[in-house]
């Protein structure tokens, strides 16, 4: 079978790369193209999977998001008429449905993000199958599949990623103190229009406190102020999820990086003015993140000082609770492939 994956976020390369594997395990054909958007390119070069940049982040705000997606479009077309897929598949996912329309063939998105709520219109009724994880909370159209599990879970799960602490110190945490691990972002993407972020007099008092009680990372999608910036992450990118998996506490703007510790046993703290139907889950039910969303500088003192009262061990216990109750992600995407590919639904997924 032939699969066309489209990739606009360097995010998309993690949750693909096992199911790519997959795939080319069991002899299918893959095509991926690419976006530059921070670091996606790099990470597919990094994996050593080939791939066809079709465009870059489009500047100008909305306007120019709309000029790169009719841009993105066009070389999709040019793509699919050479390589011609049996089945594409995306994360958000605009240009597969659109071109999947036109060229007749099944696209696949799959999303987690109800706040994208224009991406999601101009999307979502072209699609062919629409695939969420269960505890996504927003408009769905008819033709869609809710799974048990997050996108995090295609990348980290057990079966696809053990953390290595020899890697974790070589890239940033401390072999001696409790390492806390910071997260801003540049609120540029298509959701984010009507969002901002932290006040760096927050993000200041924050490290401020956590250094106190040992060493802080911030990771961050634009620059930091001057009296920051030997906070700011200088490890290998492509290694940040060791890391991330020995921290002792996550806080920050980032939906997916609290996501990804809370998959993988680290207490999250999720501060922003929206939310996500997977974080509030993982707080409803397991209790690793806490969501909140005011920047108010004593609920955020309090909040860490209760996710640090916890023991290591209560935080892996939640995580064993989480992950007996989700599934290897990473195989369903590359089951739910191979099914709509050969024209059946993705409701009752088949061994790969």
């Amino acid at each position: 079978m032939k699969i066309l994956v489209d990739i606009v976020h360097p995010a998309h390369v993690h949750f693909f790369r096992n199911p790519i594997a997959l795939w080319q395990e069991a002899g299918h054909e893959v095509c991926i193209t690419s976006r530059k958007k921070e670091i996606a390119t790099d990470l597919l070069d990094h994996l050593a999977l080939p791939h066809q940049v079709l465009s870059e982040l489009g500047e100008g705000g909305l306007f120019g998001l709309a000029g790169e997606l009719i841009r993105r479009n066009r070389a999709l077309l040019r793509v699919i008429n050479v390589f011609n897929p049996d089945v594409m598949v995306g994360i958000a996912g605009p240009s597969i449905a659109h071109t999947g329309v036109l060229k007749r063939i099944p696209s696949i998105v799959f999303y987690d993000t109800e706040n994208a709520t224009l991406s999601n219109a101009i999307t979502y009724p072209f699609a062919s199958w629409v695939v969420v994880p269960r505890c996504y909370a927003s408009w769905l159209p008819r033709r869609h599949h809710r799974y048990s599990g997050y996108h995090e879970l295609s990348y980290l799960h057990p079966a696809r990623f053990t953390p290595d602490r020899a890697l974790a110190e070589a890239n940033g945490l401390d072999p001696e103190r409790q390492t806390f691990f910071l997260r801003t972002v540049s609120w540029q993407a298509s959701h984010d229009r009507f969002d901002s972020g932290w006040s760096i007099a927050l993000l200041e008092t924050t490290v401020e406190f956590l250094a106190q009680h040992g060493h802080v990372i911030i990771s961050s999608e634009q620059a930091l102020p001057d009296r920051l910036k030997h906070y700011a992450y200088t490890g290998d990118p492509f290694l940040i999820h060791h890391v991330m998996a020995f921290s002792r506490l996550f806080v920050g703007e980032s939906a997916t990086m609290a996501s990804e510790c809370a998959v993988l046993g680290v207490p999250a703290i999720y501060a922003a003015n929206t939310g996500r139907g997977y974080t509030d889950e993982q707080e409803t039910l397991y209790g690793l993140v806490a969501n909140l969303r005011t920047f108010d500088w004593p609920m955020l003192e309090r909040t860490i000082t209760r996710m640090l009262e916890r023991s290591s061990d209560d935080w892996q216990q939640a995580r064993k609770r989480l992950l007996d109750d989700t599934e290897d992600v990473a195989k369903l995407v590359a089951d739910t492939a191979l099914r709509v590919g050969r024209g059946e639904s993705p409701t009752s997924v088949e061994s790969i």
